[in-house]
């Protein structure tokens, strides 16, 4: 991340990103060398590209110079292909001569230890002081394609394509942390997917992804952004980056690396065990204005969609296909992502069935039948007819086999589509993946090319929603008055987890309704206050000391009378005990028992790049098998919640389930943000917080259990794991 902390501004970026002249520092004659090869790469750059050598008075047909003093101009760009060692006094150089910006290709810093980790920041904050923005260590370079500047020693492969294509056509700008992945990428060029920019951040000491997504959103070549993502060390930032490309009108399309949770089995609550910065990840970007995907593939295809299209004029859409086969497939898709698939109006309808033969269909998916492609006016009617019909914002036109014939049609298609100014997304279904027609495709203004039907469909919806989307306020209202002095409540409870009736009121002051309950220490007691309740009661351990109760035995349902109780109270703790020698008990709790609802958990914990995250997934004693859940940065606003609860893989179940009424989601989704926002509250005091049950019917929600873990009662075990 940038070592002072704020985004760069796109101004500050621009003598390093767009050179007007360029310097390699430590060029050699050596065959291969990072400075040979990116000197070759140069070529195309119109700009002076000096070399820095003392050991050669000339290299590659020009002089050379001893130092970076001595050169004829200051330079926009320095690349430096030097020993790790020399690095330090190189970048001093630069400063004193006042150097646009830095690329360090040198390996040897942050990957190789502290001692390593250390000299990386004395560096980036030498060039941050200087006012020279530093991109690498261990970078492998970056592509300009406004300005021939391919700054990097990787082997030209495909990427030399996009200098010769014409700028509407590079509409996408790549951004990646792993620079092999980012320039794997340009390898689409050979079938017509180029790019504006390459930007490859290496160790991202100074400059990082963030600067980079913000120096695009302000670049007028770039119109949507790709970026590979390994992870933030200040999500805050990117959050901000994607928020100024979105502003711009720009989509910034992530794709997250590294999903796996090391660690979440050790987790003492059941919300540790769910939460997971990768899906925080996601709820960041998707609440800042950008899109997720889960899978690279999709990536660039998905870009492509958003640079391309316009925003949309309804979100349905219409599948024309001359495969009954192929429109069963994308059907199916459609349902899974959610585009609506609207049937043709009877108009449109009374188009089609003149000009389709009776064995194809009308309906949607439409089949048109191999007949009306093979005539060019009646498929020019059936087209026009289905782009004009104002529920459908696009046209999805799969491409199942791949032969010379389809260049025309697929030409049409586009004329056809920017006439509506309307996308026609083609799904190349074809196994010849750059068979004939797919550069005649790609190249087209209103085409746009998916080579899987998942991402095609899931896409679209993207791409709808997108333009629909919410803007949050920056500052987002509470529902809630701070609690003063929470913090510092949580940590002086450090000898274990806070108990479940302090858990309880903490909450019922943050507004989330909790179950009436009682505190008994004998099993007299406990008898009389459950007569007090009204039977059928609960009884559970109240214990510091035991998270997880089913587990020990610390939990009675439908006790329906105080002989019962007193009973229960005596075997409980008997059970809890041999369980749990060590475990400090202080009695029971005598709770009413709530009525069967949907059980639903929500919770947070603290991740280390995003501080807290609040998490909701559908919960009950089976709630670590299931592992549905969705993870946000802390707080959220109950549209973000109700985002949130959108994405449960089960939340059909909210809509009502045999004999349970349908979810209030607004109410719950209320729930789930009062929840997220004692978690901001609480901040580094907090390791985890449990709600499991939050039990729901209709309107009626109730938190029948929590439990708060204080960070400081977390941390002998982490240290002991």
């Amino acid at each position: 991340m940038s070592a002072g902390g704020r985004l760069y501004k796109a101004s500050e970026l621009q003598r390093l990103l767009a050179p007007k002249s360029i310097a390699i520092v430590g060029a050699s004659t050596r065959e291969g060398s990072f400075g040979m090869l990116t000197h070759r790469n140069l070529h195309r750059f119109a700009g002076p590209v000096w070399t820095v050598n003392p050991r050669y008075e000339e290299l590659y047909g020009a002089p050379c110079f001893p130092s970076v003093r001595d050169l004829p101009g200051v330079p926009d760009c320095v690349v430096l292909v030097t020993p790790r060692d020399a690095v330090r006094g190189v970048l001093e150089e630069c400063a004193d001569i006042g150097a646009g910006g830095v690329l360090v290709f040198a390996s040897g810093f942050g990957e190789m230890g502290e001692k390593g980790k250390a000299l990386e920041r004395e560096n980036a904050l030498l060039a941050h002081r200087a006012g020279m923005p530093l991109i690498g260590p261990n970078a492998l370079g970056f592509i300009n394609y406004s300005n021939g500047g391919a700054v990097t020693f990787h082997p030209p492969l495909d990427f030399e394509k996009g200098f010769d294509a014409p700028p509407e056509q590079r509409r996408v700008g790549i951004v990646a942390q792993s620079g092999a992945l980012g320039f794997s990428l340009t390898q689409g060029m050979r079938r017509g997917q180029f790019f504006s920019h390459a930007l490859a951040c290496g160790n991202s000491s100074d400059v990082d992804v963030a600067d980079c997504v913000a120096f695009m959103a302000e670049d007028p070549e770039a119109k949507a952004i790709a970026v590979i993502l390994e992870g933030a060390p200040a999500p805050d930032r990117f959050e901000a980056a994607i928020k100024q490309a979105a502003a711009a009108g720009k989509a910034t399309v992530v794709c997250k690396m590294a999903k796996g949770e090391k660690g979440a089995a050790a987790a003492a609550s059941h919300t540790g065990s769910l939460a997971g910065a990768h899906d925080a990840y996601r709820s960041m970007v998707e609440r800042a204005g950008g899109v997720f995907v889960e899978e690279l593939e999709a990536l660039v295809e998905t870009a492509r969609l958003f640079a391309k299209a316009p925003a949309p004029k309804a979100e349905g859409t219409c599948i024309v296909c001359t495969s009954g086969g192929a429109g069963v497939f994308l059907t199916d898709a459609c349902e899974d992502a959610g585009v609506p698939l609207p049937q043709p109006s009877p108009e449109v309808e009374k188009v089609l069935k003149a000009r389709i033969p009776e064995f194809g269909s009308a309906a949607n998916p439409v089949d048109v039948t191999a007949q009306v492609v093979s005539d060019r006016q009646s498929l020019v009617d059936c087209l026009e007819a289905v782009l004009d019909q104002d529920d459908y914002g696009s046209l999805v036109v799969p491409h199942p086999i791949a032969i010379e014939t389809s260049i025309p049609r697929i030409q049409l298609m586009g004329e056809l589509g920017r006439r509506a100014g309307k996308p026609v997304i083609v799904p190349w279904m074809s196994a010849a993946l750059e068979g004939p027609g797919l550069l005649e495709a790609e190249a087209s203004d209103s085409i746009v090319v998916f080579h899987n039907v998942r991402h095609c469909m899931e896409g679209v919806a993207a791409w709808s929603r997108w333009h629909k989307r919410r803007i949050e306020p920056v500052e987002k209202p509470r529902l809630t008055e701070r609690s003063e002095g929470l913090a510092a409540h949580i940590a002086a409870s450090a000898g274990g987890a806070v108990t479940e009736r302090e858990a309880k009121a903490i909450l019922a002051g943050y507004g989330v309704p909790v179950i009436e309950e009682k505190a008994a220490a004998t099993a007299q007691e406990a008898g009389r206050l459950a007569a007090s309740l009204g039977f059928p009661v609960v009884m559970k351990i109240d214990s510091p000391d035991i998270a997880h109760k089913t587990e020990a035995g610390g939990i009675a349902l439908n006790l329906g009378s105080a002989e019962a109780v007193a009973a229960e109270f005596d075997a409980m703790l008997a059970r809890v005990k041999s369980h749990a020698p060590k475990a400090r008990i202080e009695g029971v709790l005598v709770q009413r028992m709530a009525p069967r609802g949907v059980e639903i958990v929500v919770g947070a914990r603290r991740d280390p790049a995003f501080g807290p995250l609040v998490v909701v997934g559908l919960g009950g004693v089976l709630v670590e098998l299931m592992k549905d859940s969705v993870a946000a940065p802390a707080p959220v606003t109950p549209h973000e919640a109700m985002d949130m609860l959108a994405r449960l893989r089960g939340a059909a179940i909210l809509d009502g389930f045999r004999d349970l009424p349908a979810v209030d989601r607004g109410r719950l989704a209320e729930i789930v943000a009062r929840v997220s926002e004692f978690a901001a509250d609480a901040g580094t005091a907090l390791e985890e917080l449990d709600v499991n049950p939050l039990i729901c019917r209709g309107d009626d929600i109730v938190a029948v259990d929590a439990l708060i873990i204080p960070a400081a009662a977390a941390e002998p075990a982490r240290k002991a794991g």
